[in-house]
């Protein structure tokens, strides 16, 4: 008998990927009907972009070979604020409630207090023992090259031909927590009408499937016993997580195809001898809708509550004791203008339903995209078959693919910013389709 497990099958996975490269070559990037900024204002914006590249590839290169976990990017941020600083820009740290967020505004001179107000986001931080196995440190170099972008090309000008605020976010947090959350209930967002960024991934993708995401923290209370003298005097609190941790795999036959639960024991008794009076339980789940995503959590919950009962056991039930994660809702108007942004750099992004939605992951950019339109396009750095979260991205996240990705997703991002700003039908287009996806929602009470 082996004591290593058997080899998985990748059949499947490769032919997905060979499908998904066929619907690539046969698909055409979504298109835009607006005209967006002038011209003159987007080659003055690719130019600040070349004119930044080396310095902007280089904070890339530290940041990722510094990496910071959630809430202790410190280093990072000042990194940021420097190079900011560099260029003649001022910053705040530790804004919005959080030590290492970051913000700093620009409006274009000559700019009426109802103008709009677009917010560039930049993510900073890394996966434990990974480092930037999500590739944070290109999008934060993205994010901060496209606001210098913006302001170098608001700088001269008509201001009647672009005005508007343009608001830099440094979001801390987005790895196992929900730092933007955290930062729009401290007001981050508040007057601001829409916001961008960019994530890197295998694909170049306009929009992709990203799900909703609720943790779930379970704890079976129990009566502790000899198991052998007496176990009709305990309770089996490892009992009743192991009937929850199977009826949760029952429940997958009927859940949507659409939904993701996964679960693990964390605790379940410290010897055999004696009947566990503690189990514990941690999930997450996922769905591709809010409404899905709360009807899951009902029955998760019933489950939970249903194997108490079945073993005599108390239970305690703790939802999201960080913020949850909405799923992303994309706005067509603002894609068709990133698509068109990327084929002037010679990308080819790719529309929604090209790549399968079932490699979904999620993001707390969802919870900013049901309060205010938004996008958050993927740029390629690694070759396709290159899963997030592993070392193999990580290492793409510092090659050469990743540099040029730092300049084209600069470029992108800066260009939908000034698309919004210049381009008063793309906005109206903007908000009616944002009022049509069902308009804002009440993010932090959307589960109560």
């Amino acid at each position: 008998m082996s004591n290593q497990p058997e080899p998985v099958n990748r059949y499947f996975s490769e032919q997905m990927s060979r499908d998904t490269r066929a619907r690539a070559e046969a698909a055409e990037p979504p298109s835009s009907r607006f005209a967006g900024a002038p011209r003159k204002i987007l080659d003055r914006a690719g130019a600040a972009v070349d004119t930044e590249a080396g310095r902007l590839i280089a904070l890339s290169h530290s940041l990722h070979a510094n990496p910071e976990t959630a809430f202790d990017e410190r280093e990072s941020a000042r990194a940021i604020i420097r190079l900011l600083a560099d260029s003649g820009v001022s910053a705040e740290l530790g804004v919005h409630g959080l030590e290492t967020a970051i913000r700093s505004e620009f409006v274009r001179p000559g700019t009426p207090e109802d103008a709009p107000a677009i917010a560039i986001l930049a993510e900073y931080d890394a996966l434990p023992e990974i480092g930037h196995g999500c590739g944070h440190n290109v999008i934060a170099a993205a994010g901060v090259g496209a606001y210098l972008a913006v302001r170098s090309a608001l700088a001269e000008g008509d201001p009647a031909e672009a005005p508007g605020r343009v608001v830099f976010l440094g979001t801390p947090a987005e790895e196992g927590n929900s730092g933007k959350e955290y930062m729009a209930r401290a007001g981050a967002f508040d007057g601001i009408d829409a916001a961008v960024m960019v994530h890197p991934y295998g694909y170049d993708v306009a929009e992709q499937v990203w799900l909703g995401r609720r943790l779930m923290s379970v704890t079976f209370h129990g009566a502790a016993a000899h198991a052998s003298a007496q176990p009709f005097m305990g309770r089996n609190a490892l009992d009743a997580a192991t009937l929850a941790y199977h009826a949760v795999g029952l429940l997958r036959q009927q859940m949507l195809p659409v939904d993701r639960v996964h679960a693990v024991i964390s605790e379940g008794g410290t010897r055999p001898s004696i009947i566990p009076e503690t189990a514990e339980m941690k999930l997450y789940a996922r769905s591709k809708y809010p409404e899905t995503l709360k009807s899951l959590s009902d029955r998760l919950t019933k489950i939970a509550e249903g194997a108490a009962m079945m073993t005599g056991t108390g239970v305690d039930i703790e939802w999201d004791d960080k913020p949850a994660s909405l799923p992303v809702r994309t706005n067509g108007a603002l894609t068709g203008r990133w698509a068109v942004a990327q084929s002037a750099r010679g990308r080819q992004s790719l529309p929604l339903g090209v790549v399968p939605e079932t490699i979904a992951a999620s993001t707390d950019f969802g919870n900013i995209s049901y309060r205010l339109p938004g996008i958050h396009p993927l740029i390629k750095i690694a070759d396709a078959g290159t899963a997030l979260h592993t070392r193999e991205f990580a290492e793409a996240a510092a090659g050469t693919e990743a540099d040029e990705a730092v300049r084209d997703g600069a470029y992108g991002l800066a260009a939908v910013v000034l698309d919004y700003l210049a381009d008063g039908d793309l906005r109206d287009a903007v908000d009616q389709e944002f009022e049509d996806q069902g308009g804002a929602v009440d993010v932090p009470r959307f589960f109560d």
